[in-house]
């Protein structure tokens, strides 16, 4: 692979991997905030909403197509390259992969099938919203800082290359 198109596969990976980012930067930030502050069955039949919603979002394809992309790079980097560059390819794949797709697997998407299973002006719903608020919302910080982690390698190895 030329140069030229590790640089661009560098910029495209990052590019997406701060979209990623700002989406769950977005979350932690006001999203989450605000539905914790509606009142009653309100932040649970929302959050259900858009947990349905986001099945069939381009934010989906990215977030997953991400995972195997940046392991690929990350091997292909690992073989081809040497120096900075490579050691933040092989980085950004690392943290993507633990603190942005792993982190959603083992916690986000547990709390949200769980969610998803209560009638939303259920007592138990409610009681759940309470520790779903905050606790997902810790897990979110997670993959917000590892996706805007991964977007910095990729950038910075863009600069590095050649």
């Amino acid at each position: 692979m030329s140069n030229s198109l590790i640089v661009y596969a560098c910029l495209g990976l990052g590019l997406s991997s701060a979209l990623v980012g700002g989406v769950f930067q977005s979350f932690s930030d006001f999203v989450m905030r605000g539905l914790v502050l509606t009142d009653g069955a309100g932040g649970p039949q929302a959050m259900q909403q858009i947990n349905r919603t986001v099945m069939r979002s381009s934010f989906l394809f990215t977030f997953l197509a991400l995972a195997p992309v940046s392991v690929l790079f990350a091997l292909y980097a690992f073989a081809q390259l040497d120096g900075l560059a490579r050691n933040l390819i092989v980085a950004a794949g690392a943290v993507y992969v633990i603190a942005v797709f792993l982190v959603t697997i083992a916690g986000n998407v547990p709390m949200n099938s769980r969610l998803a299973a209560f009638d939303p002006y259920s007592p138990e719903a409610i009681e759940y919203w309470a520790t779903y608020g905050k606790v997902w919302t810790r897990w979110n910080h997670v993959r917000t800082i590892g996706s805007i982690v991964t977007a910095g390698c990729y950038l910075l190895a863009s600069t590095r290359i050649g």
